[in-house]
């Protein structure tokens, strides 16, 4: 615990410091790789493994069953429909759902039946509905909608509270980062995207952002006065500011994965609840990547697009001056080249 101090306190101090601005070539690359590796998994399998919500298709319910298992389920839907492909999960104790593609009225009832001599349940314990993909169109439309206000809002909020565009531009380019790495993680390993996956989507851009704006705050704050500085140049600064923040970006994180992580566990592993299953994914994936994204991506990015300035340049220029006449190196800061 104390070493855990320890290391905090020299990270914001500046005695330790890791090259999170200076290495940005690395971390872009890397980021770069892993969104292609996921995008071409995804096109490699076919695209994303779409709910009953989005493609429609029959859903059958079993309630009061003994037995939770899978493999009953498949095989009923098997000898009354052997085209059809079953997807059976255990909702919720003693509750199994049965999802296939769209069947007739005459395949339906074998199901049912099927079903029932399957799980040892009667009649009245086994219901169908068929859904259609028209709910799904309006919740994937409605969720894009929400996601370009929300991305508009948040681009204009950014560049207001922080009073640069840049900074707001490279917070968007951050959180499209992490949607779409998260999707992509979706459908490079055939999750189900499900309108809960959706809603766990939308939320954990809520997540990011916070993390984005905590780490932005101390670099406005570590940059605020950067014409006047004399012994850091302005990308040292911003990786100042990364340093500073990091063991709270860690513990935030943490604190954040470990009831999510419990819902993901006790949702998939011991109630089987599909629902609870597609959200809580959705948002320890995005916890992580949008963490990641901020310390790797968003703020080296904000520090890439601001040094080309003409007053950051100079400035850098005369700190960089000075260090070469042995004036005004930062004491106990590890030196990168930037």
């Amino acid at each position: 615990m104390s070493a855990l101090a320890t290391w905090g306190n020299e990270l914001y101090t500046g005695k330790r410091s890791y090259p999170f601005t200076q290495k940005w070539r690395t971390w872009f690359t890397v980021a770069a790789v892993l969104l292609v590796a996921v995008v071409g998994l995804t096109l490699a399998r076919g695209g994303f493994n779409l709910g009953i919500e989005f493609r429609g298709g029959s859903e059958f319910t079993v309630s009061s069953v003994g037995s939770t298992e899978t493999a009953p389920g498949e095989e009923a839907v098997a000898q009354a429909v052997p085209d059809a492909e079953a997807t059976v999960t255990n909702i919720a104790p003693g509750t199994m759902r049965v999802q296939t593609d769209r069947l007739t009225d005459d395949q339906t009832l074998a199901v049912a039946q099927n079903l029932q001599g399957a799980y040892g349940v009667g009649q009245d314990s086994v219901t169908s509905t068929f859904v259609g993909p028209t709910w799904g169109a309006d919740v994937s439309q409605q969720a894009l909608i929400g996601l370009v206000v929300f991305i508009v809002l948040v681009a204009l909020l950014m560049a207001l509270y922080f009073r640069t565009w840049k900074m707001s531009l490279a917070a968007v380019i951050g959180l499209a980062y992490v949607v779409a790495v998260t999707a992509g993680i979706y459908g490079a390993t055939g999750f189900e995207v499900t309108p809960s996956a959706i809603i766990g989507f939308l939320t954990i851009l809520s997540y990011a952002l916070y993390d984005t704006v905590v780490v932005f705050d101390k670099i406005r704050e570590n940059t605020e006065h950067n014409l006047e500085e004399t012994t850091r140049t302005f990308g040292e600064n911003v990786n100042l500011a990364i340093n500073q923040t990091l063991v709270r970006s860690i513990n935030t994180s943490v604190v954040a994965i470990l009831p999510v992580g419990s819902i993901l566990f006790i949702g998939a592993l011991l109630l089987g609840a599909g629902t609870l299953r597609d959200i809580s994914l959705a948002i320890f994936v995005g916890i992580i990547v949008g963490t990641l994204a901020t310390i790797f991506i968003q703020a080296p990015l904000y520090a890439l697009l601001r040094r080309g300035e003409d007053r950051i340049r100079a400035n850098d220029a005369r700190v960089l001056a000075r260090r070469g006449a042995g004036e005004g190196t930062p004491e106990g800061t590890e030196t990168v080249p930037a």
